[in-house]
């Protein structure tokens, strides 16, 4: 196995497609054809993970945040010295961040369900708009124009990726005196069998889905529709709301959160009682902006990584009780999860959870 064959199977659990726009995420450091044997999981990729990687000889690490997130001008041992060593020593490093946070069965899916949540939706629904584009073209460029649209974002409904339709027509047109038709002549009137091939992509992605559809294309003109589709909000989404089984009080869910994820201190906020709590909403790291949206959601405690200052106390007077795990940890626990999944889907990998990743931050 190498690092592209599990990039592939990294990006079917969580598409990059679906992170934020100011995330970096995918393979960050490394040769796709290296081999692996060993791929470490971890949050944060600090120096003393990557000492650990090179101790078990693993040759990849899935670091959860981006080891390179803004602009990087320099690659040096005193610039990006964690960056610089991993791609000496040869250690390909991949991130999955908010593609994860968003995909089905990702970070905040494992912290809902760590809290008891069922019928879970997303606190704050993708917004990028859905369309669908339209080709046509002869039958021996399909596979190839296809696969290079997926390459760029096109194709994924849900958890399926690949996703398209053909079907097969004829096709006419009339070359004009200055055109090299890829089949026909030039001045004729042309009727040709053609394949109709269409696929969903976001808005986001079309520039880069209709340059990859020319760019295997083989008409001169490739025909490229786009067509809004209006009204398909999919379930995707940041954050998840829910409801329990049955009201529970409040300090039994904090007691669960901290035997779950092997916590011994929380942050709580907001009314004092020991409430009992019907529906609650989670959204791991830095999302405490989002406690507006999963009080309009009906959930009367909301749970996160981190919440600024004034966010916690408008949210206390908005009488929602908050709880705050601390950034890496509220994220950590889906890493227990992603080892069973690519343990399925990799076989014979060799899967690892970090001992030397951990929260910055201890309370003493």
């Amino acid at each position: 196995m190498n690092v592209n064959d599990i990039c592939r199977i990294l990006e079917d659990i969580a598409p990059s497609s679906l992170a934020a726009d100011w995330d970096n995420v995918g393979l960050l450091v490394g040769d796709g054809n290296a081999k692996v044997r060993r791929l470490l999981l971890c949050i944060d990729l600090t120096a003393e993970v990557l000492d650990e990687a090179l101790a078990a000889k693993a040759q990849m690490v899935m670091a959860y945040h981006p080891v390179i997130f803004k602009a990087v001008k320099r690659v040096t041992a005193e610039a990006a010295p964690v960056v610089y060593r991993a791609a000496r020593r040869g250690v390909a490093v991949y991130s999955m961040h908010t593609a994860l946070d968003v995909a089905a069965g990702g970070t905040n899916d494992v912290l809902a369900e760590a809290l008891g949540l069922s019928d879970c939706r997303p606190v704050e629904t993708l917004t990028d708009e859905t369309c669908k584009v339209v080709t046509f073209l002869p039958h021996e460029d399909l596979s190839a124009v296809a696969d290079a649209a997926f390459a760029n974002g096109a194709g994924i409904i849900g958890d399926y990726g690949e996703c398209s339709f053909f079907s097969h027509g004829i096709g006419t047109f009339r070359g004009g005196e200055q055109t090299n038709p890829a089949v026909g002549e030039t001045g004729r009137h042309e009727a040709v069998e053609e394949n109709r091939l269409e696929m969903v992509a976001p808005r986001s992605k079309l520039t880069a889905v209709c340059e990859a559809i020319r760019s295997e294309h083989s008409y001169e003109e490739p025909p490229i529709d786009v067509y809004p589709l209006i009204g398909v909000g999919g379930s995707l989404g940041m954050g998840r709301v829910g409801r329990l089984d049955r009201p529970t009080k409040l300090s039994t869910l904090v007691a669960r959160l901290k035997k779950t994820l092997g916590l011994t201190a929380v942050l709580q906020a907001g009314p004092a009682d020991d409430r009992l709590v019907g529906a609650a909403a989670v959204a791991a790291g830095s999302c405490g902006s989002m406690w507006r949206g999963a009080a309009a959601a009906g959930a009367t405690l909301y749970v996160t990584g981190e919440m600024r200052h004034h966010d916690a106390l408008a949210a206390a007077a908005a009488q929602l009780s908050v709880i705050c795990l601390g950034h890496s940890n509220s994220e950590r626990i889906t890493l227990r999860r992603l080892a069973d999944r690519l343990g399925q889907a990799a076989g014979k990998l060799d899967v690892a959870l970090s001992t030397a990743d951990r929260d910055p931050f201890t309370i003493i």
